[in-house]
């Protein structure tokens, strides 16, 4: 059994350039030229969405199953780290491979193997996008909903189990992945299940694989479910006062068991960021972003409802859409959410937070976290996919700057133990970002020495370790 932190890696035989001349051989008789050790390809791979970087000393791009076996195998005979890689989309440092090795790029397992419209399934390799399998669907009145708000890959999306704006419907990957086929640390291939829409035969070795993120084996194709697209899509937009308002809304609008498709809370340091990018006089108040999808006599219910308990909060409908065309223009204020926090702050990135509550706490939270935020010396905005109790902050910073990291870390810190303190996590859909270890320790407790010896026995090399976890 073999475990390295990044700093006894690097001071390991793994980093001599005979070795990694040794393993780019045995990679270039897999793939030819498909492996490359260019700085810029390196550099494309070093980061994703956060601040953190860290360069691979490879980068791979399999075209087949078989051949990420052998991959596998090759990283494992010589105990060499190996990094899944979907499309850099990850907000917390996911895939940056802090013990370098090798990247493994699945951008060209790009195919959509079957659609099975009666089954309501999709069954597609590791690469391919959701807006490409949603392109695909288009003519069978199906969709996948799962919208983390990136165009990410379905692999990396099952990895990191992903959820995003739909969550609250139609839940997240965990709920939506059948099964997955997986290259081990031994270069086995398997599949953990069939395509029955149950099954109690074993362990769920495909629950244990969605959210993985990498460390127990690399996923190569995954069979996904498939909904009806909607008759009828109502978007409306409403502001508040006060954060409390915003919240007690959405709590009493889900006990009141108004149909929501999705409920996004932009708080007012949001509003005013995403006004100066958008170029639009948006108010810097709290506001809702809610969706009813559904039949046409069942939204305009749920919208009936809703706006009755909202008028009840002295909340107000400023934007509402029912045409896709307007239901996208309205939805850029959520997903340009982080491009506008950054714009405020040209050379800064975004800390992300990632912590869910239980909602009876969810006001609270957010409330407290704000404090936090206006005592910093931080720029920072808060948004969330509020109806399951998730919500990030954007803490601007210099990513060259030590102080900058090391406060912003703190105040992170500061709110995840807050968001443990209350029964949450720290990490409600982001997965195991860097420096979320001690954090993972501290919620989940004795579990983390129960995920350590799985993962051993899974991977007794460490070569699926990408450096965050199980050191």
């Amino acid at each position: 059994m073999i475990t390295r932190s990044p700093n006894e890696f690097e001071k390991s035989k793994a980093q001599s350039p005979d070795l990694i001349d040794e393993i780019k051989a045995g990679l270039v008789a897999i793939l030819g030229d498909r492996i490359s050790d260019e700085e810029a390809i390196r550099r494309h791979h070093s980061k994703d969405e956060a601040y953190h970087t860290a360069m691979p000393h490879l980068v791979a791009f399999p075209n087949s199953a078989s051949e990420v076996s052998s991959i596998v195998s090759l990283c494992n005979e010589f105990r060499f780290p190996l990094i899944p890689w979907g499309a850099g989309s990850s907000l917390e440092g996911n895939a940056v491979p802090v013990q370098g090795g090798l990247c493994l790029d699945m951008s060209n397992m790009n195919r959509i193997l079957r659609i099975d419209a009666d089954d309501h399934t999709a069954t597609v390799e590791a690469g391919v996008r959701r807006k490409q399998l949603n392109h695909e669907l288009r003519h069978t009145g199906l969709q996948f909903p799962i919208d983390p708000g990136a165009d990410a890959t379905l692999g990396g999306m099952a990895a990191t189990r992903a959820s995003g704006t739909n969550a609250v419907k139609y839940g997240t990957m965990r709920e939506n992945v059948l099964y997955a086929t997986v290259v081990s640390a031994d270069g086995s291939i398997m599949k953990t299940r069939s395509r029955a829409p149950k099954s109690s035969a074993g362990y769920d070795l495909t629950g244990l694989l969605v959210g993985s993120e990498g460390t127990l084996g690399v996923i190569t194709d995954l069979a996904l479910k498939l909904y009806p697209i909607p008759d009828s899509i109502i978007t409306l937009v409403c502001t508040f006062d006060s954060i409390p308002s915003a919240i007690e809304v959405v709590i009493s609008a889900m006990h009141y068991d108004v149909s929501f498709s999705r409920v996004e809370f932009l708080d007012g340091s949001m509003m005013a960021a995403i006004a100066v990018f958008q170029k639009q006089a948006f108010s810097a108040l709290p506001t809702l972003m809610v969706e009813f999808a559904g039949h046409k006599a069942s939204t305009q219910h749920a919208r009936d409802q809703f706006s009755e308990i909202l008028c009840s909060a002295g909340g107000e409908i400023i934007s509402s859409a029912d045409t896709q065309e307007e239901r996208s223009i309205l939805w850029k204020i959520r997903h340009n959410a982080l491009y506008a926090a950054i714009n405020l702050a040209p050379g800064k990135r975004a800390l992300i937070t990632d912590v869910c509550i239980p909602l009876s706490s969810l006001s609270d939270c957010i409330v407290e976290t704000r404090k936090d935020l206006d005592n910093s010396r931080f720029e920072a905005m808060i948004v969330g996919h509020v109806g399951d109790g998730n919500f990030h902050t954007f803490i601007l910073i210099d990513p060259k700057s030590n102080e900058d990291i090391l406060e912003a870390e703190a105040l992170h810190k500061k709110i995840a133990e807050r968001a443990i303190a209350m029964d949450g996590t720290c990490t409600g859909e982001h997965g195991i970002g860097i420096g979320k270890r001690e954090l993972l320790i501290k919620e989940l407790g004795k579990s983390v020495s129960l995920m350590r010896t799985i993962k051993d026995a899974l991977d007794p090399h460490g070569i699926f370790n990408p450096g965050k976890l199980f050191m």
